[in-house]
């Protein structure tokens, strides 16, 4: 353990009272929570024939394979960022959806080189904190995208650059569906090829890291800096303040 402007062991820019070692203990934990995996999809798109609609219900079909109990987002309805308040029907659907959520699927359609306004919008209505809640800090994200050309990963590196932004633990494997209106039947299920095994490889991906992570993921993200500022303004840190207020994740 550093001491505080001594310097003993090298550390000398370090606040020994805030700076903590790693707990096995609370890393392996044996009370994990026993409950299915709670996992929440997002796409991109208000077509009727809607491809990242498709590849959605495709990775729920998978999660309920592996145990998950899901949430499907509809986006019609949602109102541009800050066109409306947090009291919007739609936004504290959104706001509660991803308060339940232990994981998310995020999947968006690749529109001028990007991810569609839709997909953003949704990113933006969740905010990085409410009070002493974070929440998305913590939660597993896996990233899935469609093209209506060649295959591009325009769209995943952006979502990928939002979910770090948001503090998620986004997986390393992620999807990228080339000339979408081929790979689908006309009821919308996907046909099998190397992208649907690529897929089940996410989702499969996704499961393993929300079950290694989930119940772990406030110490997980528990920081030095956030610590030793809270010390020094005196007051507890968000995961401190959210345990202490009996914040609890809605039920939907």
């Amino acid at each position: 353990m550093a001491e505080s402007g001594n310097g003993s062991n090298g550390l000398v820019n370090v606040s020994g009272e805030d700076l903590a070692p790693i707990s096995e203990t609370r890393l392996f934990a044996p009370d994990r929570p026993g409950h299915p995996p709670r996992i929440l999809l997002l796409y991109g798109s208000l077509r009727e024939r809607s491809y990242s609609r498709f590849l959605a219900l495709e990775a729920q079909r998978l999660l309920h394979f592996y145990g998950a109990e899901t949430r499907i987002f509809d986006p019609s309805g949602l109102p541009l960022p800050d066109d409306a308040g947090t009291d919007h029907p739609k936004v504290a659907e959104l706001r509660a959806l991803c308060a339940w959520s232990e994981g998310q699927v995020w999947c968006s359609p690749e529109r001028h080189g990007a991810m569609t306004g839709i997909m953003k919008s949704q990113i933006d209505w969740i905010p990085l904190s409410l009070g002493a809640i974070r929440p998305t800090q913590g939660k597993t994200l896996a990233l899935m995208q469609v093209s209506g050309g060649s295959q591009s990963f325009n769209a995943l590196n952006q979502m990928r650059v939002l979910g770090r932004w948001m503090r998620m633990m986004t997986i390393p494997n992620q999807s990228s569906v080339p000339r979408a209106y081929q790979e689908f039947e006309e009821d919308g299920r996907m046909k099998p090829s190397p992208l649907y095994d690529r897929v089940v490889d996410v989702i499969e991906e996704l499961m393993k890291f929300t079950l290694l992570l989930r119940g772990q993921s406030d110490y997980l993200v528990d920081r030095y800096s956030e610590r030793k500022a809270a010390r020094l303004k005196g007051v507890d840190t968000p995961a401190v303040q959210a345990e202490a207020s009996g914040a609890v994740t809605p039920s939907i």
